[in-house]
Formats: C-alpha cells, structure tokens, sequence
C-alpha cells in the first residue's frame, strides 16, 4: 500500500504541475509556430518592399526627370485609395488603434501602402520606409489573424509581430524591431505579453532578409574618450535640443495635414498641390539631398558632414509630402533631421561631430516615437555598445522633455512622464 500510495502521489504531484506549466508550454509552441509563421511571410513581403523601394531610387536617380511626375504620382495614389475604399486613411494611426481597441486595418492596406511608398520614391517625395513597413506588417498580422480565427486579444499581438516583422526586415534591427512595437502603442506601457512572440517573427523575419542579401543597417562613429561631467552637461545639452527639434517636427507635420485638408477638401487637388510644391521647392534649393529617404545623407552626417540648413529643409519637404497624401514614414526622415542637426549642433558644443549626430539621431527619434527603451537598443544595434551610457542619457532627457508630442495622433500617454500616475492623455 505504502509503495501504492507514493505511486499515487507522485503521479498526482507531476498532473498538477503539467497543468500549471500547460498554458505557458502551449504560448511557446504557439509563438514558435504562428509567429514564425508570421515572420516568414513579413520576412519576404519586407524583403520584397525594400529591393523595390532601392530600385525606385536607382530609377530617380538616373531618370531625374521624374520629379516632375510626383504631383501626378500622388493623383494616382490618391485613386488607388479613393478606388479601395480608403479615402480617410490614418495610416499608422490607424495600426495603433486596432491594437489597443476593436479596429481591425484591411488587409489591402498592405498593397496600397506597398505601392504608393515605391510611387513617392520613384518621383522624389520625401519620406521613408519603415513607417510604411509598420502599416504593412500590421495589415499582415491582422490579416493572417483573421485567417486563423484567433481571438481579438491574440490578433492584436499578432499586429505586433507584423509590425516587429516588417521593421526587421527592412532595416535589420531585430532587438529594436521587437520593442518598438510594443512601446509605441501607449507611452508607459510595455506589452509584455507580446514579447515572445514579437522577438520570434522579428529574428525569423531578419533571417529571411538576410538570406535575400538585404544587409542590416549599421554605422562606424567616433566613440568617446572619456564620459567626465564636462562632456556629461555637453551631452544633456545637445539632447534637450534634440528634443525641441523633435517638438518642431511633430508639430510640422499635423500642421501641415490641418491646413492641407482645411483648405484643400478634394483628395486629388490635395495630392497635385503638395507635389508641386515640393517639386518648385527642390529646384529652388537646388539640391536633391532632401528627395526620397535620404539615408545617404544620413551617412555623411555621421561621418561628420552636414549642411547647417539640412535639417529644416527635410522636416520642411516631409511634412509637405505626408501631409498631401503621399505615402511612406516619418521614422527615416526622423533619422536624417536627427543626424544633421546634430553633426552641426554638436560642433557648436565641442563634440565630435560624428558622434554628436548619431546622439542627435537616437534623440530626435525617441523624443518623436516617445519610446526609449527602443532608442537605447537602437543606438546599440546601429552604433555598437561603446557609449551606450551617453545614449541611454540623451534618450532619457529627449523623452522628458518632449512632453505630449507624438509623430502618432493615436498614440496614447498611459502613464505620466513626470511621475508614476495613470493619465491615459492624448498626444499632441
């Protein structure tokens, strides 16, 4: 009886356990399979969108005549929304708020915005890329979601294995990738939750990309020497400049979605207007820098070459192109703002240029997205661990001191940034 009842109790002992264990085995296997399943299909669509974004570019660059087809490009973009059904399109907005409520975003979105990011580059608008990817990627996920028949609470994380997906395998930051996502949802929210699944379909969507030959983004800067209190105020100076300047570009580019829209009501002129005004503004600065992504321009700055009017003029042209209709992101001109202005800043604050305008940025984009702990990565996964202390700092007061400002409308501010209270405020 004794040998009996032991048996008994073990047998017991290890069904209880099994049970305990059971949900958390099966979250496992079920990001191992479903979010690498969304890895796998954001992996080729983003491997796909960006070979076709990079060939759009080497069009524009041999065929400069194109420019002058960018108001007729955001006609034709303006149809293709008007024909599915998306004229009052919100973009990314639009993938923030079907994570955190009950909006699922079409699953054509994802060829829209496919196809009207490569039109704008093709014809020299100013945007970026990764923007875009995050509407694609979500599209995706709720998409495969649907397919599925997963509940509304798994469809959302499976949005922000979309997200994580597409962002990796554009731009090869996988760590990056997996975090904004699910900071950038609610300010002072992470969604743990998603975690396993975001880093599953964000290193299988990198892997893919890799596999195609798409290399990952990655500089060489000057690291510091030293981190005295002498660089340290230098530091913390140039970061509550980068987060004035990030105030500047958010607010440029609601602005200029207001006036576009409060003056001119018909999508078509819209789109006709805005690329007819970057196209006389292109061939009055006389310069092409400003056209496209301008990640090129990003290098120079990080090599410690910019233009003291860089940065402007690109918050200028972006708000000007986004705002008509035309399509792509905020996230890469972001990065080019952020880089010139503080390769040119730094200089005045007795930095080293080139690692002045990686701080320049690493803030500029935290203090638009409201995302820190992604920016601090970031800064690791573009520039290397050296001076990861310095970057955590600049994100730390960037983030602060941009208060309620936000690229996305959508984005909610959950809790306080002055200290642990629930708010759940709109940004501005």
């Amino acid at each position: 009886m004794g040998e009996l009842w032991t048996a008994e109790k073990f047998r017991s002992f290890f069904h209880g356990r099994f049970n305990a264990c059971k949900p958390y085995v099966f979250m496992l296997l079920k990001s191992a399979v479903i979010a690498g399943g969304a890895g796998i299909v954001c992996g080729l669509v983003g491997t796909l969108f960006h070979y076709a974004v990079d060939k759009a570019t080497d069009i524009r660059l041999q065929l400069p005549w194109l420019l002058y087809l960018l108001p007729v490009a955001g006609i034709v973009i303006a149809w293709l929304y008007h024909i599915a059904g998306l004229d009052n399109d919100r973009g990314t907005n639009l993938i923030l708020e079907s994570i955190r409520e009950n909006k699922r975003p079409p699953l054509r979105l994802a060829g829209l915005i496919f196809i009207g990011t490569v039109l704008t580059h093709l014809c020299g608008g100013s945007s970026g890329r990764e923007g875009a990817a995050l509407q694609i990627g979500g599209s995706l996920g709720s998409g495969l979601g649907r397919c599925l028949r997963l509940s509304e609470k798994q469809e959302h994380i499976l949005i922000m294995c979309g997200m994580s997906g597409l962002f990796s395998a554009l731009f090869g930051t996988p760590v990056t990738a997996t975090l904004f996502s699910m900071e950038v949802i609610s300010v002072g929210i992470f969604h743990y939750s998603a975690f396993l699944p975001c880093i599953c379909s964000s290193l299988v969507s990198y892997k893919i990309s890799l596999f195609f030959g798409v290399q990952p983004v990655a500089y060489h800067i000057n690291l510091l020497n030293s981190q005295g209190f002498d660089l340290t105020w230098r530091i913390a100076l140039l970061a509550l400049a980068c987060a004035l300047v990030s105030i500047l570009f958010c607010k440029a580019m609601h602005l200029s979605s207001y006036l576009y829209r409060r003056f001119l009501t018909n999508a078509y002129l819209r789109a006709a207007v805005g690329g007819g005004l970057v196209v006389i503004i292109t061939l009055l600065i006389g310069t092409r820098d400003y056209n496209g992504a301008g990640m090129d321009i990003v290098g120079l700055a990080l090599g410690g070459h910019a233009r003291p009017e860089a940065f402007l003029l690109k918050i200028l042209l972006t708000a000007l192109t986004l705002g008509a209709g035309f399509k792509g992101g905020e996230i890469v001109p972001a990065f080019f703002i952020g880089s010139t202005f503080g390769c040119v800043a730094g200089q005045f604050l007795g930095l080293d240029p080139s690692f002045a305008a990686a701080l320049g940025l690493v803030s500029v984009f935290c203090g638009v997205v409201n995302c820190p702990i992604a920016s601090i990565i970031l800064s690791i996964e573009l520039f290397g661990s050296g001076n990861v202390l310095a970057f955590a700092f600049a994100c730390a007061i960037s983030y602060l001191m941009s208060g309620s400002y936000s690229l996305y409308s959508s984005q909610r501010i959950t809790y306080s940034k002055l200290e642990p209270t629930f708010i759940n405020a709109k940004t501005k």
